[in-house]
Parts: structure tokens; C-alpha cells; sequence
């Protein structure tokens, strides 16, 4: 599908002016990846893939504090799950000595100084958008001094906060991101890469030019929030002499409905045990949609038709679960599964009696075929088939109506029987033999067909039914705490029943289609040898319709 990135790819390629492509994916690595980093590792990997290009995995480690091993591993496996592999693995830690080396550049040139402000006093020289900054009373130091300083601070002989290091650009220029940034920073922490080598760590805006640089990228693709910080991004490639000049293009990030895309709202959730950790299935990190049962194939589709723009905007959560059902309608075996049950007895069926039927292993491919499950006179079928008395345009089971039990028999409702708490516990209907499915019965219809389970050859699991985690799409913008938006029903658990046939050999992560009930895969955390527990991915019916 072409978008402007691509164009801009084409062009370069035909004029000559890069004989290959090299793209980048650069996620820092102080946690796990979401939906909206689908979108760029797809593009990222899509173009070098498409344009025998190569692209690099590189973490953007320059802060110690917020990184952990934990992941970068995460990182790698949500990659490769999606299907991409990369040309090269990098750290951005690996540059620091480069990185140090190019600050002296600056510094020997005029265009860098040790600053001994506060942050908050930095902050308030800086100015406003409508306001011009003012120059720290520490701007016009010597390079002599700026070295020694700059030296000592790579030595260890500071504390933290007490200086940094700024670019020396332009303070009054309308352009804040020029008024002086900090490009180095004291940090006496340890490091998950280079150990207690350095106590002086690079600011992200200075880094990521310069990691561009060195790796020879072609094309740093990023999102929109960095535009305006495209100048600068420049003017360090320049300034700091660099042989490689990459060019950064701006794309509008992923927003979709009712979904978190901060990493630090996501680690609150987390933090605050609000999920079951960074997997749990509700929360929109790839290893939470991996678990819930999402499929590569339709992530990557997912990414491709929703475009590239320059225009924020927010995509309907709906429509990924649309690629979602078109993957697995024709992947995931049509199975027969009750998830609130309510027991049936067929009162004029033997006991102790049993018989095979055939039924379709997916409803829209014959030629997955058949399978042969048991009937008998008792079954389980859902709560919400029955009701005992009736709204208008009902047609399932209540007190005289007949329906048809899926691939089995046209069965009536007699009678029920309710608990003490009032609540219906089992229901009696009869059959009729003449009914069966597939024998050519044509002497009267009937206006629902019901799905069921054989109580006496089912396996008791465990669903767990999901809803969007948050309450609404800009819970702060209504003056509410994130936290203070979370949805309460967003996990349901229930005990139900699942045929013996289909589910015989299931193992985790495994896909089915629950007749009725929606797609769901075995959960990968709480199912065990003695325990199956089904995720419900997505509903099989959807309001959404996709635009052509």
C-alpha cells in the first residue's frame, strides 16, 4: 500500500541518492511494547523488507534508572513474534565513548558549556512559546574551562544535579528546542550494559541523532511529536561533524479507542496490580494481545490498511478485531462450548443411552470436514438460551416453544426447576426422533437453533470474558486520575463446559471458535494439566463495519 514514506523511499532510491535503505526501530527499553510500536516496527521492518534494505534493532539505553534487562528481552520476543528479524542489534550504550567525544567537538567549538543552574532554574531561563529565554549567568565560560569541567564530570567528581551540559544555540529563538538543551546529564548510577564505566549519560535528543548517524541510517522515522525537533536533530548531525547525514521523517503515532498508549500509564497499571502483570490479556502490550490470542498476521494487516499520515487521529479499537475475526475464521476449529450453563434434560430420551452425530469442523470450509460427537439425555446449554418468561422476538427456549439443538434434535420446553434462591437450575423438554439433523425433516421449522455440550462427555474449563480496560478514551481530559478510570467489569470469569473432540490435544495459545460465544485461545499463565482456561479474543459479531 503506498504512503508518503514510501514515495519518499522511491525517490531517493531512483535519484540516486542512497544506493540501499537503512531503517532503524530504536525502543527504549523501560518497558514492554504496545499496539502503537506494532505500527512502527511494521513500517520500519515493511520498507527495508520491501526495498532489500536492512534495518536495526537499537535500544536507546541512555537511561539507567528506567531500563532493565527484563526489557530488552521482551523487546526482541515481541519482534520476532510479529514475524520481522533484524540486520544488526545495537545498544545505544555502545556510542558512549563516541558520543563523549563529539560533546568535546562541540565544546571546542563554542557551541557547548557546563551549566550549573538547577533544573527548575533552567526551566524558568528557558521562557515560553510567546516569551524569549534568557542566558545562564554560566554561558559565556571559556572552552578551557568548559573542558576541565566537562572532564571532571566524566570523572565522577559531582554530584548529581549540580551541573549538566547545554548546547550553546540560541535563547531567544522561536524554536524552544534550541534555547540551549541539555545534552548531558550526572547520573552515579550503574548500567545494565556498560557497568559503572560512566556517570555522565547522554540526553535522548542529542543521543538518537548521533546513534542515527553512526549506523549510517537513511531514513529515522519517527512520530509526530519529534517535528519540531527535526532542527535540532539536524543541527547535532551537523555540528558534531558527522559523516553520515540520516533524515528523519515524521508520521502520526497509533491512537485507538479505549486504549492506553503511555508505557508509563501502562507500568502504573502494572505497578498498582491492576493487571496481571505486563501480559495480562486487557492490556494492549503485544505480549498482552499474544496471550489473549491475537495473531501476527492480523496485527501486521492491522497496520498496513490503517495508513500513514500527518495528521493525529484515533482509530476505532474495532477495526483491529476485524482483521482479528477474517485471520481466524478460517485458522481456529469450530467447537462446541457452553460458557454460563444451565443443565437440559431430554425426558423422553433413554437413559443411559448415547449416540454419535456429525458435525462441521468450520462452518464456512468443508473441506476441514467433519467430527463425530456424542448426544445423550443430558446436556448443557447457556443460561441466556432460556427464559422463563419471555421479551417479544425471543425465539429460544421458554415454556412451550420448540428449537433446534445444533446438529442434533428439534427439542420443546415442559417444564423447569429453580433453587431457593429462585434462580432456574435445570429444564425439561422432549425431543422428537424425526428431527434429526441431515435427515431431510422438513415437516415444520422452527426459528432458533441453540448450541450445546453432552454433560455426560465435556471437559469443565474456565472462560474469561473481556472488556476495554478503560472506561473511556481521555479519562484526564474530564479532570479525572488515569487510575480513577478503570473499568471494574473488565474481566469476567466463568465455569463452563467445552466438547472432548476438538479440545482433546489443545495446548497453549491455541485458537477455537465457540459456536456463538466468540473466537478464544488457551491462556499461556493459568492453565495447567489439570485446568484449561480459555481467553476470549473478540466477540464473532461486531457493530463495526469497515470502510471500503
Amino acid at each position: 500500500m503506498a504512503n508518503f514514506i514510501k514515495n519518499i523511499v522511491i525517490e531517493d532510491l531512483e535519484s540516486g541518492k542512497h544506493d540501499s535503505i537503512i531503517t532503524r526501530f530504536p525502543p527504549e527499553p523501560n518497558g514492554y511494547l504496545h499496539i502503537g510500536h506494532a505500527k512502527s516496527i511494521c513500517l520500519n521492518f515493511g520498507l527495508a523488507n520491501e526495498f532489500n534494505g536492512k534495518v536495526n534493532l537499537r535500544f536507546d539505553d541512555t537511561n539507567p534508572l528506567k531500563e532493565d534487562i527484563e526489557y530488552i528481552n521482551s523487546i526482541q520476543e515481541d519482534i520476532q513474534w510479529l514475524g520481522f528479524k533484524w540486520s544488526n542489534l545495537y545498544y545505544a550504550s555502545n556510542y558512549f565513548d563516541e558520543m563523549y567525544k563529539r560533546a568535546v567537538v562541540l565544546i571546542k567549538k563554542g557551541l557547548a558549556y557546563v551549566d550549573e543552574l538547577s533544573a527548575e532554574e533552567i526551566k524558568e531561563y528557558r521562557g515560553t512559546l510567546t516569551e524569549a529565554g534568557k542566558n545562564s549567568p554560566y554561558r559565556d565560560r571559556s572552552i578551557e574551562e568548559n573542558l576541565d569541567l566537562f572532564t571532571r564530570m566524566k570523572n565522577g567528581e559531582f554530584e548529581n544535579g549540580s551541573k549538566v551540559l547545554r548546547a550553546k544555540i540560541d535563547m531567544s529563538s522561536p524554536n524552544i528546542n534550541f534555547r540551549d538543551p541539555v545534552i548531558y546529564r550526572i547520573s552515579h548510577s550503574t548500567h545494565h550494559n556498560t557497568g559503572d564505566k560512566w556517570c555522565i549519560y547522554p540526553m535522548y535528543s542529542f543521543a538518537h541523532p548521533l546513534e542515527d548517524a553512526v549506523e549510517g541510517i537513511t531514513h529515522s522515522l519517527c512520530s509526530l511529536e519529534f517535528e519540531d525537533q527535526r532542527p535540532l536533530y539536524d543541527w547535532f548531525v551537523r555540528e558534531c561533524e558527522m559523516e553520515n547525514v540520516p533524515r528523519q521523517i515524521e508520521f502520526a503515532r497509533l491512537n485507538m479507542t479505549n486504549t492506553v498508549m503511555s508505557k508509563r500509564k501502562l507500568k502504573l497499571l502494572v505497578d498498582n496490580n491492576v493487571t496481571d502483570g505486563w501480559d495480562d490479556p486487557r492490556m494492549p502490550t503485544i505480549s498482552g494481545l499474544r496471550r489473549r490470542g491475537y495473531t501476527p498476521e492480523a496485527i501486521r494487516n492491522f497496520c498496513e490498511h490503517i495508513g500513514l499520515s500527518k495528521v493525529n487521529s484515533t482509530v476505532d479499537s474495532e477495526y483491529l478485531d476485524h482483521f482479528l475475526r477474517e485471520d481466524l475464521q478460517a485458522k481456529a476449529p469450530l467447537t462446541l462450548g457452553v460458557v454460563k450453563p444451565l443443565k437440559l434434560i431430554i425426558t423422553n430420551y433413554p437413559e443411559g443411552q448415547s449416540e454419535n452425530l456429525e458435525i462441521e469442523n468450520n462452518a464456512k470450509d468443508e473441506s476441514q470436514g467433519k467430527r463425530t460427537i456424542t448426544f445423550s439425555r443430558e446436556l448443557y446449554i447457556e443460561q441466556d438460551d432460556f427464559m422463563e418468561e419471555p421479551v417479544k422476538k425471543y425465539f429460544r427456549l421458554f415454556p412451550g416453544n420448540e428449537v433446534r439443538l445444533k446438529g442434533a434434535y428439534f427439542v420443546k420446553c415442559n417444564d423447569f426447576v429453580k433453587d431457593e434462591n429462585g434462580n432456574v437450575v435445570e429444564i425439561h423438554c422432549t425431543y422428537d426422533p424425526e428431527t434429526k439433523s441431515g435427515s431431510g425433516f422438513t415437516g415444520r421449522k422452527v426459528k432458533s437453533t441453540i448450541h450445546w455440550v453432552d454433560a455426560n462427555n465435556c471437559v469443565p474449563c474456565e472462560f474469561r470474558l473481556y472488556q476495554p480496560l478503560i472506561l473511556d478514551d481521555a479519562p484526564e481530559n474530564e479532570g479525572k486520575h488515569f487510575l480513577e478510570q478503570i473499568n471494574p467489569n473488565s474481566m469476567e470469569i466463568l465455569q463452563g463446559f467445552v466438547e472432548p473432540v476438538q479440545i482433546k490435544d489443545a495446548k497453549k495459545l491455541d485458537k477455537f471458535q465457540f459456536v456463538r460465544n466468540g473466537f478464544f485461545s488457551v491462556d499461556t499463565k493459568y492453565t495447567t494439566d489439570d485446568k484449561l482456561v480459555f481467553n476470549r479474543i473478540v466477540p464473532l459479531k461486531s457493530s463495526f463495519k469497515i470502510q471500503k
